[in-house]
This record gives structure tokens, C-alpha cells and sequence, in this order.
């Protein structure tokens, strides 16, 4: 008799460890890799500073996960529920629980995604392409970017410094580790050229009182205004001819379309304007002084950079085509015809609008 009981007892230990091995295959080889049906779609969730058990139950109302038991249980099997982070974390739908808990938790970000930052995105256009690519929120970033980089006097944010180039971060990465990044990358990019251009730099600081950060901010105008890289040169030397000429009217004017959509983006509140502006240009937004960056109503240059230039357009400021050229429109291509005068000017204006 005993030893029929502990047979059975045997078995039943047997059948409840092959259930729980089981239960625990399935749930790293299953549940784990198993990703939420449905399209995939960002999301920022608030997590809450607790256990794995609010933390799922925070996932489950933001529609990232299914069944916040399970999660949660995944877990604590993972070894990781010590290691949650808490706070804003952009995450998405359509993910696999696996992939959910690598970013969520602290020190385990996931594989690393490359992404290119092209010459002339502004940082509202970076951010964009950070949250579409799961590095962090639109949001995260523009606040963390709003901050100008330490040392640089006369910046209001981090514009112009957020160097164009090829990065690898982790998906969830912290906003202003991705904003240090790309400012200590244009640091490092851009001493070699003070070095190489002193001379030019120290005649634009005796003519204009133009120091690195002026020189950045008039680069990004002409990283706006310049779609082919042999014209760089040429339209540096318009804007600097205006804002050394006395004849041009109105006087010290750049007199540049980008800078008037950046304001609306950068201080769309302060100018009546912008109020309903979506990437188009009215009279209105051109005749605006209430938008700071608007160089129809203001002299000199705007208050800050517009975009993030690359060290093209940089060299075309430093070392502009010397020429008498105070105007330029477009004639297609991406090119531009350059006038002297007004009335030369007017003709090219309306030989094109002819064209069109």
C-alpha cells in the first residue's frame, strides 16, 4: 500500500513538473515571440515606478500587450522585473512580449538602429524620424532638443548642432543621450574646420561680428536655399552681399522664405500669422513682424539657426563666391538665376513664372 502511494505521489510530482516545464516552454518559446496582431503603431506609455504586475497592467491599457498576468509572470521568469524602468517610454504595437521587455528594461535596449540624419532636416523633422524609428517620442526629443548645447552663447536651442549623419541608437533610447550625441558629433566635425578656416572666420568677425555661431546660423539659410552643391558658394555670397551693402532695400535684409516657415514652427504662438500654417507661405506670414525669424521684416540674421547644415554649406559662408550678386530665383532644377540689379531681377522673376 505504501508503495503504491508513493508511486502515485511520484507520478503526480512528475506530472506537475512536466506541466510547469511546459508552461514555462511555452511561455519563453511561445508567448515571448508571439507578436501582438495587428498594424504597428507608436505609442508612449507612462510607466508606473512599481512591480512587473502595474507595470503589464500600464502596457495592457496602452494596447501593447494582451494578457498583463502573463507578462507579468514573463517577467519575473526573465529575471528582469528589479531592472524596470519608469516614466514616459516609446514603445508600439504589433511588438512581441520579448521585444517589449528588452525596452522597458534598464540596460537592455535591443539590437541598435541605424538611422540617417541628412544636410537640412530641423529638429521638428528629426524628431519625427527618431519616434518613426523607435527611438524615442517626437516630443521626448524636441524638449530635450529645446535646451541649447552648454557653451554656446547667443544659442536658444539646440538647432544647427544636431550634426547630419549616420547614427546607431538603441530603440527607447533617453532623448537627451540622442541630443548630446549629435552635439558632441558636431563638435567633433566641425574643430578641424575653425582650425583650417581661422583667417576667413576672423574676417567675418572684423566685418560682421560674426563668431561660429553666426557663421552656423547663415549656413543653415544657405543649406535651405541651396539644392545643388556647386551653388553653396554662390548663394553664401548673396546673403553676405546684403548684409554688408548699403544699397540693398530693405537694408541688411536676407530676405529668405525658410526662415519665415521656421518661425512659424519655432514660434508659432508669438506671430498671429502662423496661426494656420502647414508648410505653405501666405503674404500674410511674409508680411508678419510678430515671427522673429522672419528676414523680410527684420535685419541681420534670425535669431538662431534654422536647420542643421552640413559642413558644406559651412565652407560656402567661410569662403563665399566673390561676385556683385544681391539677387537669386529659382529656375528649375534646383538652380537659381543670380541677378545684380533690381530690374535684372524682375526680368528673371517674370521670364520664369512665363516658363512655368
Amino acid at each position: 500500500m505504501a508503495r503504491r502511494l508513493r508511486r502515485r505521489l511520484v507520478g503526480l510530482v512528475a506530472l506537475v513538473l512536466l506541466a510547469a516545464l511546459s508552461a514555462l516552454g511555452w511561455l519563453l518559446l511561445v508567448y515571448a515571440r508571439t507578436p501582438l496582431p495587428g498594424p504597428r503603431e507608436h505609442v508612449v506609455v507612462e510607466l508606473p515606478s512599481r512591480g512587473p504586475r502595474e507595470v503589464a497592467s500600464a502596457l495592457a491599457a496602452a494596447g501593447v500587450i494582451e494578457t498583463p498576468t502573463a507578462f507579468a509572470v514573463y517577467l519575473r521568469v526573465r529575471g528582469v522585473a528589479d531592472r524596470l524602468r519608469d516614466g514616459s517610454v516609446l514603445l508600439a504595437t504589433g511588438l512581441s512580449p520579448r521585444e517589449v521587455a528588452r525596452r522597458i528594461t534598464r540596460g537592455q535596449h535591443g539590437m541598435p538602429v541605424r538611422v540617417t540624419i541628412p544636410e537640412g532636416l530641423h529638429r521638428f523633422e528629426i524628431a519625427e524620424r527618431l519616434e518613426a524609428q523607435g527611438i524615442c517620442s517626437r516630443e521626448a526629443f524636441l524638449d530635450a532638443s529645446a535646451e541649447p548645447p552648454e557653451g554656446v552663447q547667443g544659442a536658444l536651442t539646440a538647432e544647427g548642432y544636431l550634426f547630419p549623419d549616420t547614427y546607431d541608437f538603441h530603440p527607447g533610447s533617453d532623448p537627451e543621450t540622442v541630443v548630446s550625441r549629435m552635439v558632441a558629433n558636431f563638435r567633433r566635425r566641425t574643430d578641424e574646420l575653425w582650425n583650417a578656416q581661422r583667417n576667413e572666420l576672423r574676417a567675418l568677425q572684423r566685418d560682421l561680428n560674426y563668431g561660429p555661431h553666426q557663421v552656423l546660423t547663415l549656413a543653415s539659410v544657405v543649406e535651405e536655399e541651396a539644392a545643388v552643391s556647386e551653388e553653396r558658394a554662390v548663394i553664401a555670397g548673396v546673403f553676405l552681399n546684403r548684409l554688408r551693402s548699403e544699397t540693398f532695400r530693405p537694408l541688411h535684409r536676407l530676405q529668405a522664405d525658410p526662415t519665415v516657415s521656421y518661425g512659424c514652427l519655432e514660434r508659432r504662438s508669438e506671430a498671429p500669422s502662423c496661426a494656420v500654417f502647414a508648410g505653405r507661405l501666405s503674404r500674410a506670414m511674409l508680411n508678419d513682424p510678430a515671427n522673429p525669424y522672419n528676414t523680410y521684416r527684420h535685419g541681420g540674421l534670425p535669431p538662431g539657426p534654422i536647420t542643421n547644415p552640413g559642413l558644406e554649406s559651412l565652407r560656402a559662408v567661410l569662403r563665399p563666391a566673390q561676385h556683385n550678386y544681391l539677387y537669386f530665383v529659382a529656375r528649375g532644377g534646383g538652380r537659381h538665376e543670380f541677378s545684380e540689379a533690381l530690374d535684372q531681377h524682375n526680368d528673371a522673376v517674370d521670364r520664369h513664372l512665363r516658363s512655368d
